[in-house]
Parts: structure tokens; C-alpha cells; sequence
């Protein structure tokens, strides 16, 4: 047996008994303060408040200018929000989990909740149409309804949801510490670098922090539907395997035996083997006698030029329109 690090690479014998996470009380009660927390936002957005003088004020401030020693750093680290390079590294790690402890549940926790994601934070992008403190155009204004899609931000939603799910997944208390701990500095800092970047507006970060943790808090509800959906992919795994175990044999390779069409007689006996068959006239033709060893290999194929002329000898009319002669 394997007692070191690298034995928890090796795929587990049996399934284990993971804990699937139930909409508790208290995921309840968070569920709800984080969806109040949410239509606040909106709200003090949509009618011009402190939050959107805030906004300005710092957006006026550029943050980018005043530390710009940090501005090639924050360039590289906000790229850990972004949706393709997250969701590719955190999908390679589930994957690795998905095939260790046989089961899909992993895999498709991480494809509800990004599915999740797009339809709620992208509805709310294009219905509200902000833009961002880039393109503003007046003081003072939310910059609402211009046609653009950075309220709430999607980059902080995004890594609160991606790395997110890691805890969400976690087997043991630990390990869920952990992870979301690490998530939650990685989320925070992502959001408050587009900040900083200048590329969203402060109340942007606070709605896709609130939107992103409202997916996690919200997956629980999604479980039977993805353990009806790995019953259903297993099934059909396993009917392809046996629509495998039940295909024909492979094909003969070119030039060799092939099965025979017809069923082969015995092995001939010494009269069988001596035995000649009998020309027309009651002779005996040696030159058609083969022997059962001669009948079992294939006879070559001979070319047109090599082939005997088929053409009868002697005159092809019929014997009663031939003319008769003498007495």
C-alpha cells in the first residue's frame, strides 16, 4: 500500500460518500440578506443617491494615477475573473475530481452555476445598459440606459462564483475553510482592481459580489436536477458500452482468408480422393481431378489474354437444317 503524497493521485476504488449540501436555515437567512443587499444596490442606483456620488468621487480620484506602481501587477492578477481562463483551470481540476471519485457531480455543479451566471448577471447587464466610467458622459449621472453592460460587474461575479465553487465542493470542514477563504480574498481583490482600473464603478463590484454569492447560496436547489442528470449521461454511457460488447467481429485485413459462403464438406476418403470424374463418352478425365488439399486452396485467376477461347467447333447450325447428302 501507498503512504505517500502521491497516493491521493490514484483514482479511488469505490465511489465515496460525499455530503451534498441542503438549503439549510442558515444558507436560508444568507439567501435572503444577500438578495436584500442586491435590489439595495439597484435601487440606489437607479434613483441618483450617495452610492452614485460615491461612484464619481472615485472614479475622479483614478485610482490608476495615484498608485501607478501597481498598475502592471493588477493588469495580470484581474485576468483571475476573467470567465474562459477561470472556468478552463477550475474545469480541469473538477475533471480530475469528477474521474477520482467516480462521479460527474462536480462537473456539472460547475456547468449550473456558470449557466446560472450568464442568464442572471447578463440579463441584468443588457436590461440596465451602464456604462462604464470610461465612456460617462455627464457628473453626477448613473449613466443608465446608454447601452452598455458593466452593472453589475462580471468580472467580481465571476470569481466569486469559479472559485466559489471549490468550497461549495469541498469534502471535508477543513478544506472548505480553505477554499473559501481563498475565495474570498481572490473575489475581493479582483473586484476592487477594476476599481482601480477604472473599468467599473464602485456600486458595479458591490452588485457582482452580491450577484455571485447569491448563485453559490442558491446551488443547493439545483441538486436533484444534476443528480438526475449524471443518472441519465451513466445511462447512456453504459448503453454504448453495451452496444460495444455486442458489435461484430472486426473486419478481415485485406488478403487474408476470408469466411466461407458456403459449408465445407469433410475430409474425403481414400475412394472419395481417387475417385475421377467421368467425361462425356465414359472416359475418364485426369486432367479435372483434384485432390481435397488442391480443392482447399484458392484456384488463381487467369487474365483475358491467358483464358481459352470458348467457341464450340464444328458448324452452329442445327442438325435438321443441315443439307443432306448422299443416298
Amino acid at each position: 500500500m501507498r503512504t505517500d503524497i502521491f497516493a491521493r493521485l490514484d483514482r479511488e476504488p469505490e465511489p465515496p460518500k460525499i455530503e451534498i449540501p441542503r438549503m439549510s436555515r442558515t444558507r436560508l437567512a444568507l439567501f435572503g440578506g444577500t438578495s436584500a443587499f442586491y435590489l439595495a444596490i439597484v435601487v440606489a442606483v437607479l434613483v441618483p443617491s450617495w452610492l452614485v456620488i460615491i461612484d464619481w468621487k472615485v472614479m475622479l480620484f483614478r485610482p490608476y494615477q495615484q498608485w501607478s506602481e501597481l498598475h502592471a501587477f493588477l493588469d495580470y492578477f484581474v485576468v483571475l475573473g476573467q470567465r474562459g481562463p477561470t472556468a478552463v483551470m477550475v474545469a480541469a481540476w473538477l475533471g480530475w475530481r469528477s474521474w477520482r471519485q467516480h462521479t460527474l457531480r462536480p462537473l456539472l455543479a460547475l456547468g449550473a452555476s456558470l449557466l446560472l451566471l450568464n442568464v442572471t448577471v447578463g440579463a441584468v447587464k443588457i436590461g440596465l445598459g451602464r456604462l462604464g466610467p470610461h465612456y460617462a458622459t455627464e457628473i453626477g449621472s448613473a449613466e443608465l440606459f446608454a447601452g452598455g453592460d458593466i452593472f453589475p460587474s462580471g468580472h467580481t461575479a465571476n470569481a466569486v462564483v469559479t472559485w466559489g465553487i471549490l468550497a461549495y465542493l469541498a469534502t471535508t470542514p477543513r478544506a472548505r475553510r480553505y477554499l473559501s477563504a481563498l475565495s474570498a480574498v481572490v473575489s475581493l481583490g479582483v473586484g476592487l482592481t477594476t476599481v482601480y482600473l477604472g473599468t467599473h464603478w464602485l456600486s458595479d463590484v458591490l452588485l457582482g459580489w452580491a450577484a455571485g454569492l447569491l448563485i453559490l447560496l442558491a446551488l443547493p436547489w439545483c441538486e436533484p436536477l444534476i443528480g438526475r442528470a449524471e443518472a441519465w449521461i451513466l445511462s447512456l454511457r453504459e448503453q454504448w458500452r453495451a452496444r460495444r460488447r455486442l458489435a461484430p467481429s472486426l473486419p478481415v485485413a485485406a488478403g487474408g482468408p476470408r469466411p466461407a459462403m458456403f459449408p465445407q464438406r469433410g475430409p474425403l476418403g481414400d475412394d472419395e480422393q481417387s475417385r475421377e470424374p467421368v467425361a462425356a463418352g465414359g472416359s475418364r478425365s485426369v486432367s479435372t481431378t483434384r485432390t481435397a488439399t488442391q480443392l482447399a486452396q484458392p484456384r488463381p485467376h487467369a487474365v483475358r489474354s491467358e483464358r481459352t477461347p470458348l467457341t464450340p467447333s464444328g458448324s452452329r447450325r442445327p442438325p435438321t437444317s443441315r443439307p443432306v447428302t448422299g443416298g
